[in-house]
């Protein structure tokens, strides 16, 4: 059985929204299916067909989440000592060519969010930054060509 990484803070945030989804969303559909089958002829019910559409988009996730938590190994970033090496977890600052400088933390594909920086480990910036230390250069194949990145600082919160 694959085991998936986790940080500890993303597996508190997956539980926390496999707890929103069935204790808030799921009543919240099923109260709105029955409120649309009180209307009547369920074939032409938009409402009836949308809130069943979303109910299946709320139990698929429900089961995604519940699979990945159960096979999950979570890891607690800051009990590592790696030796400031880049790994699982950490939280990296990098310097691009221009010395434009970005804050990334590498965690499981589950949990990663461009937008928080939380990029996954599978992605190619992480696998550029994985094993390298303060100082380092990691080259990043990107679609525009070949980025590199210095390791400006590296820290294991």
């Amino acid at each position: 059985m694959n085991r998936t990484p986790l940080t500890r803070a993303g597996a508190d945030r997956l539980r926390e929204e496999l707890d929103r989804l069935k204790k808030k969303e799921r009543p919240a559909v099923i109260e709105a299916i029955a409120e649309a089958r009180a209307h009547g002829d369920l074939k032409e019910n938009a409402e009836y067909h949308a809130a069943r559409e979303q109910q299946g988009f709320i139990e698929g996730r429900i089961q995604q989440l519940e699979a990945a938590l159960g096979s999950a190994q979570v890891i607690d970033v800051t009990s590592l000592d790696p030796g400031g090496k880049v790994v699982f977890g950490t939280t990296v600052t990098v310097a691009d060519e221009d010395g434009n400088e970005t804050r990334y933390q590498i965690v499981g594909d589950l949990e990663a969010d461009i937008k928080e920086n939380r990029i996954a480990i599978s992605s190619p910036i992480a696998r550029a930054l994985i094993g390298k230390q303060e100082g380092d250069v990691g080259v990043v194949a990107a679609p525009g060509g070949e980025r590199e990145l210095e390791i400006v600082e590296v820290e294991y919160v």
